[in-house]
């Protein structure tokens, strides 16, 4: 056979002409060569014509329903000459930035499947509530494989909306009597926010088919020959609930349901569990009767053996030389708070301040600790993203703020104080230690990781994103930790000098310790020093606090009324550009800020009670995460909008409606309404003057592009004051 023809076999035959895209460039070829960029599948014949990979799917669209999404696409134009096209996508979560993806996790559902679509449709469910993600859409052939590049693809971002938790996955049985059940259960796999409370449903099973093992500590699932109509419902703060008032002897079926600001997700499957009998309320405590004796007897032995210890160690702490440091430890079972509840303790107050080091930070292998990007600068040195796998544990993400070289013995101390800090601290909304490393170099404090970083700047990136119940429940999660730091006597700083960090599920946690961010923000008048001295962020602290360095919970409350107005008005600067002076006097001559646009009276009033010049009437955290609860609960509360009083004396501080007669164009209005992304959209859709701004619609919004509700409220507020001034002075603006 000549060059440009072929045989696949010896014998009788004629030399074939290759087939398309192929070539021979000898004799006796038994087979033709693809051509660049054209390949054969591994089970095709010699005589089929090379093909090529397909182009990028087109035209995708996408549906998102809470934390599920569906996804269609156009078949690509190109098929690469084949009839054996497919779909992989591939799933990415994102940072609320969208600079760093990782790949989704394990429990991603997809159907029909991810890989190997044959349909141009897939639908994505159990996402994670408010977070961004990224899908690749793949086409691809029987050839993929032989290409050295990836696939085509097309991609498409979305951002999941909020969430009712997950299900329940089981329920157990702690215990039983003749006429109570204690249950408890996991938390929901997804929770998607802070588990606000647990529904329990339950109802007396008419038929006895379902008789689970009281002894079990699971129940099983009960036959579905029940009556549902009668009923009853209890509810639980915390994932355990004792249910009383039962009948001995009596099968019940439960059922569980989360709730957080977003609405109560499904109810549990069905379990049945039974009360005890009379015969069994008796046998069982026949049984127990001599492990009750003993337990007594060894009860009474212990406590006797427990007065001797203590005598001797008094005793001894009388003439030791570490009694104060002994007192210290004794402020773990007494104090202020509630029983038992550990008080905090300066690690300042240590002769030895590594001594606290070692007894509130855990000390981690530097070989557990895998770094992977700078996310910022702290006051000793840079902050990293990274990665933690403790022996035992699952790998988990990691903040990591080191200490940088050449530092004195003061910063190294200064450093790990903070680490002293934190490490007495255990609740769900303070930025939880994992612990220090110290016996190597960097050193370096590690704690959770917030994948939304700073809440101001969060705020400032969604402006108008979410629903104002969702940002009650963040404001309820900062109250929340205020509430417990107060509980513990942690009033060492303000609240002005705690960054407020968000993670994708919206909880809000108290975090750093050190110098605040405002002090650093503040550009015009960075410090502020007190008369008693030292650097004060004015903006955030109570008066007392700034003119007498009296930092109390009370000045916490200050503080966190100023975060409430931060988190209602997303993200905008107190006091707008007011110097820190005019900040002072505007305080002591009892101008107060306006409620933000669109913020509930409730809130604003909440606001105000914070800003009591008489810290002693100012409210408690526990009143007002009491106070927010209620708002939660009852939503009609919220629907009241606040309105700015027109007070003669208030105009220094009512910034929130612009002057629009010191505007000259559509530009300067939308830059002081901080809307300039739209400047183009305005300007492409004939608004290029503010008389005919102010004649636009909702409609108009729409259609020059403006979707998000709460940029929509923002323009159209303004537009509409716009008008009332332009009625006012109508050569004003002309």
């Amino acid at each position: 056979c000549p060059a440009g023809t072929f045989k696949a076999s010896r014998g009788a035959g004629v030399c074939a002409l290759c087939p398309s895209n192929s070539r021979s460039t000898a004799e006796a070829s038994p087979v033709c060569t693809c051509r660049n960029g054209y390949y054969r599948a591994y089970f095709d014949l010699p005589a089929a014509a090379c093909t090529s990979v397909p182009s990028g799917p087109r035209n995708v669209i996408s549906i998102v329903n809470e934390t599920s999404i569906i996804l269609e696409w156009h078949p690509p134009r190109e098929t690469g000459g084949r009839d054996d096209v497919t779909y992989n996508i591939v799933c990415k979560k994102c940072r609320s930035d969208r600079r760093a993806c990782s790949r989704c996790d394990d429990n991603v559902d997809f159907v029909p499947r991810q890989l190997g679509l044959t349909e141009t449709r897939v639908f994505i469910s159990n996402l994670w509530a408010h977070t961004p993600y990224t899908f690749e859409i793949q086409a691809v052939n029987g050839v993929s494989n032989k290409s050295p590049f990836p696939p085509q693809h097309v991609s498409v971002n979305i951002t999941t909306n909020q969430a009712a938790p997950s299900t329940v996955p089981i329920m157990h049985q702690v215990s039983a009597t003749m006429r109570s059940i204690t249950l408890s259960w996991p938390q929901p796999e997804q929770p998607n926010g802070i588990i606000l409370d647990y529904e329990i449903r339950y109802y007396e099973k008419v038929s006895r088919i379902c008789t689970p093992d009281v002894s079990s500590t699971v129940g099983s699932r009960p036959a579905a020959d029940h009556n549902e109509y009668n009923s009853s419902m209890a509810r639980s703060q915390t994932n355990t609930a004792r249910i009383e008032g039962l009948r001995p002897g009596m099968v019940y079926v439960v059922q569980v349901r989360a709730r957080t600001v977003a609405g109560y997700g499904k109810y549990s499957g069905k379990m049945c569990f039974q009360t005890l009998t009379d015969d069994d309320y008796k046998s069982e405590l026949r049984e127990q009767l001599p492990l009750i004796a003993g337990s007594a007897a060894a009860g009474v032995v212990f406590i006797v053996s427990l007065v001797a210890i203590s005598i001797v160690c008094s005793r001894k702490r009388a003439y030791s030389k570490e009694a104060v440091y002994s007192d210290k430890l004794q402020h773990y079972s007494t104090g202020r708070g509630s029983p038992g509840m550990k008080i905090y303790i300066d690690p300042f107050t240590y002769e030895d301040p590594n001594e606290a080091v070692r007894e509130f930070a855990k000390e981690i292998d530097v070989s557990f600790v895998k770094i992977e990007e700078v996310i910022g600068a702290g006051e000793f040195g840079e902050v990293y993203k990274g990665r933690l796998k403790l022996p035992g544990k699952r790998e988990i993400y990691v903040a990591i703020k080191t200490l940088k070289a050449g530092y004195s013995e003061k910063q190294r101390r200064d450093f790990l104080s903070e680490a002293s800090i934190m490490g007495q601290f255990d609740h769900p909304n303070i930025i939880r230690l994992e612990g220090v490393v110290t016996k190597s170099r960097p050193v370096m404090i590690i704690t959770e990781f917030m994948e939304n970083g700073a809440l101001d700047s969060f705020l400032r990136q969604n402006d108008g994103q979410f629903t104002v119940i969702q940002l009650v429940g963040m404001l309820r999660g900062i109250a929340a930790g205020m509430k417990y730091l107060a509980e513990m006597n942690y009033v060492h700083r303000d609240l002005a000098a705690r960054n407020i960090l968000v993670n994708s599920n919206l909880v809000c946690k108290v975090s750093d310790f050190g110098l605040s961010r405002y002090l650093q923000d503040d550009t015009s008048d960075p410090t502020y020093t007190s008369s008693l001295g030292g650097k004060i962020p004015v903006r955030w602290t109570a008066p007392e606090a700034i003119a007498y360095r009296k930092f109390t919970s009370a000045s916490d409350v200050w503080s966190y009324g100023i975060v409430m107005w931060e988190v209602m008005s997303f993200g905008e600067r107190p006091y707008w550009d007011m110097s820190n002076q005019d900040v002072i006097n505007a305080i002591e001559q009892d101008y107060r800020l306006p409620p933000p646009m669109d913020c509930p009276a409730a809130l604003h009033q909440l606001m105000l009670d914070c800003w009591q010049k008489d810290r002693n009437t100012r409210p408690r955290f526990t009143e007002i995460v009491n106070t927010l609860d209620k708002m939660i609960r009852n939503p009609a509360s919220l629907k009241t909008v606040a309105t700015i009083t027109a007070v003669p004396s208030q105009p220094l501080l009512d910034r929130s409606i612009p002057d629009f007669t010191a505007f000259t164009s559509v530009d300067d209005w939308l830059s002081a309404v901080k809307m300039s992304q739209y400047r183009d959209s305005f300007l492409t859709a004939g608004f290029t003057s503010l008389q005919l701004v102010a004649q636009m619609t909702s409609e108009d919004l729409l259609r020059i592009g403006v979707t998000l509700a709460g940029h929509q409220k923002k323009i159209l507020n303004s537009v509409q004051s716009m008008r009332v001034q332009m009625s006012q002075s109508p050569t004003s603006m002309a």
